[in-house]
């Protein structure tokens, strides 16, 4: 998943409606991380334009870091400059260990850590420049232990150690990076894509991550858990 579904896809459009231009990027792939698709990105970008907001669609592989490079550039090409990195693409392929094999764990490092890293690397010399950025990078609560997904897991406590070093490199450059674990119904979580839960609505967790990547955001390296109404 990425900003054209589920989770994202509500964190693209409020920072849409809160005047923020938008890359919406989306491999457009399965959950397992196979194939590829334009229609989930491009569909966000119609209906945050139909709203009257500003927002181009990408299909860009973040796990390669040449693609990852492209999606920074087009942010540039396309609105001058970059100020929030958000990373949220994951794939989730559920195996208990000792089970799981390597590519099993490759998978979810490349997408997972290898992606947010590759797209945070792009995006910093904007923002060192600048001397003003935010990143919100991904986690899960699944970093405590999933006995049925180690690799899931794994990556998402990889996550943990790159934001904090990425918090301590932006302390004296303007840039704040944080975690969020959030905890949605959606298709990653198991859910239809279609599925209608109220109480635990992607869009009860986009308002952390468009507060974390506000101008105001006061912290950096932090972790915050987001679902159902609740922020901790």
């Amino acid at each position: 998943t990425g900003a054209g579904r589920g989770i994202g896809r509500a964190y693209a459009r409020l920072l849409a409606q809160r005047g923020a231009a938008v890359v919406v990027n989306d491999l457009g792939a399965s959950i397992e991380g196979a194939g590829a698709d334009e229609g989930p990105a491009a569909e966000v970008v119609a209906a945050i334009t139909a709203a009257g907001g500003t927002a181009v669609a990408d299909g860009h592989d973040v796990s390669d870091p040449t693609a990852a490079q492209a999606l920074i550039a087009s942010a540039v090409e396309h609105f001058g400059r970059i100020d929030i990195l958000v990373n949220n693409a994951g794939i989730i392929r559920w195996a208990r260990f000792p089970e799981v094999d390597d590519d099993n764990l490759a998978g979810h490092l490349a997408v997972h850590v290898t992606g947010s890293f590759n797209t945070a690397r792009a995006a910093w010399p904007h923002l060192a420049d600048q001397g003003y950025g935010r990143i919100v990078m991904t986690t899960s609560a699944g970093f405590f232990g999933l006995s049925g997904n180690t690799s899931y897991a794994t990556a998402k406590g990889g996550v943990i150690g790159l934001t904090r070093s990425l918090a301590t490199a932006g302390a004296k450059r303007g840039i704040a990076v944080n975690l969020i674990a959030p905890a949605a119904m959606t298709r990653m979580a198991g859910a239809g894509a279609d599925a209608d839960s109220p109480e635990m609505s992607p869009d009860l967790v986009a308002p952390m991550v468009a507060y974390l990547a506000h101008e105001d955001c006061p912290v950096s390296g932090e972790i915050y858990a987001a679902g159902a109404g609740r922020f901790a």
